[in-house]
């Protein structure tokens, strides 16, 4: 030991134990540094997916993809009687075509789905019985001038009292005998839709015209040109579509609430968010058969040129005042089990389109409710300015737009 004490002197191996500690305390700091550097440059590395809030549109994107805006409505969404049911029109405004006497058809002057009006002539018939009726009138309208003309002699000799009271009871009784059956025979010529008149003055015809009882439109014609048809035979049906209305079932649940003059906002089957408003004019006082409904009567107010009995409709009635506001469905958004809509933020300053500029959109997300009619109500979590515009069809397009990946410059 005395050997080393005097090769190492004693200034040597304080410096020594200093340079020692001095390293050991370096090196404790440079590891969380290096740690540090390491995780960013990782974190430069590998880029996670982003998620913008804010998307901008030009107007040319916008019109490539359809995007159209609209306001947040008030809808009655919550106080509603949902019920299904059917177009129809009320029976006088559909009429089967059809003839008292049988003949052959031996024209048709209409088409299927074609407009006609009241006495319109839709078909030509002929019955060689016709004529034989025509002959019977006409016998019998030159017979009563006869007859007429005796019951006025005897009128005047009885006011004169030179005739009998027998003669004249007897030419009474033949005058009007005969005054009726001309008039039994012109009220079955008028039927027939064969003028009395014309027969008169000696225009006698077999041909029957097929008259039109209402107006509307030709549904389904069943015969055809040639064909015999017997009394009582449909040839066509119109339909007059001008008081169309909807035959909707209440269940006996809901029953109490509807009252008639509410108002009913329809929606037809398969039809996309096509609206129709009308209101309740009757309601059935007897359950369906096998059923624990009655059947509810709509009015139209506002028909549609393309609506046809038959077709199937879901209803809302309207049954209390709540409110609630509400969007097109296409205007609501999911992701990741949120929901959300795209409002328009405010508008670009003076200049900004022409500066290249577009449309700012803002995602918010919200809470929807009931959803009827192609409508869904809307709470958004956070408070939106008065008259806030959003986007009502396109929304899908903003949102794979917001969730695409963000772009990191390395």
């Amino acid at each position: 030991m005395n050997r080393y004490k005097k090769q190492f002197p004693l200034a040597l191996m304080i410096a020594l134990s200093m340079s020692i500690s001095m390293n050991s305390c370096t090196g404790d700091k440079a590891k969380p540094a290096a740690k540090e550097t390491a995780e960013a440059h990782e974190g430069e590395g590998h880029g996670e997916e982003g998620h913008s809030d804010e998307i901008e549109l030009t107007e040319q994107q916008m019109k490539a993809v359809d995007i159209q805006i609209g306001k947040i409505e008030e809808k009655n969404l919550t106080a509603v009687v949902k019920a299904s049911g059917q177009l129809a029109v009320p029976p006088q405004n559909e009429a089967k075509v059809n003839l008292l006497s049988g003949g052959i058809i031996r024209r048709i002057s209409v088409l299927e789905g074609q407009k006609v009006h009241k006495g319109q002539v839709l078909a030509i018939m002929e019955n060689q019985d016709m004529i034989r009726l025509q002959q019977d009138y006409l016998s019998s309208k030159n017979g009563f001038s006869f007859v007429e003309a005796e019951y006025k002699r005897q009128q005047q000799l009885k006011a004169a009292d030179a005739g009998t009271g027998k003669s004249h009871q007897l030419a009474e009784a033949n005058y009007r005998s005969e005054l009726s059956k001309i008039k039994a025979l012109e009220r079955q010529l008028q039927q027939l839709g064969i003028s009395p008149s014309k027969v008169a003055s000696g225009k006698i015809t077999s041909e029957i015209p097929v008259i039109a009882p209402i107006a509307g439109t030709i549904g389904t014609i069943s015969v055809t040109t040639g064909s015999f048809i017997q009394p009582g035979t449909s040839l066509m049906d119109i339909v007059d579509n001008s008081k169309i209305h909807a035959d909707l079932l209440v269940y006996e649940k809901d029953l109490f609430k509807v009252k008639i003059g509410q108002k009913v906002s329809f929606r037809l089957t398969n039809q996309e968010n096509q609206q129709i408003e009308g209101v309740l004019n009757g309601i059935n006082k007897s359950f369906e058969d096998d059923t624990k409904g009655v059947i509810v009567h709509a009015v139209i107010t506002k028909p549609l040129s393309n609506l046809i009995p038959g077709m199937y409709v879901t209803g809302l009635i309207s049954v209390g005042t709540a409110l609630s506001p509400a969007v097109p469905i296409d205007a609501v958004v999911k992701a990741e089990g949120k929901e959300y809509i795209f409002i328009v933020e405010e508008e670009e300053k003076a200049g900004a389109k022409e500066a290249g500029h577009g449309t700012h959109f803002k995602k918010v997300e919200v809470v929807t409710g009931v959803s009827e009619l192609g409508y869904i109500n809307i709470n958004p979590l956070e408070k939106l300015p008065p008259n806030t515009r959003l986007v009502t069809k396109g929304a899908f397009y903003l949102q794979s737009k917001s969730s695409g990946p963000s772009e990191h410059a390395h």
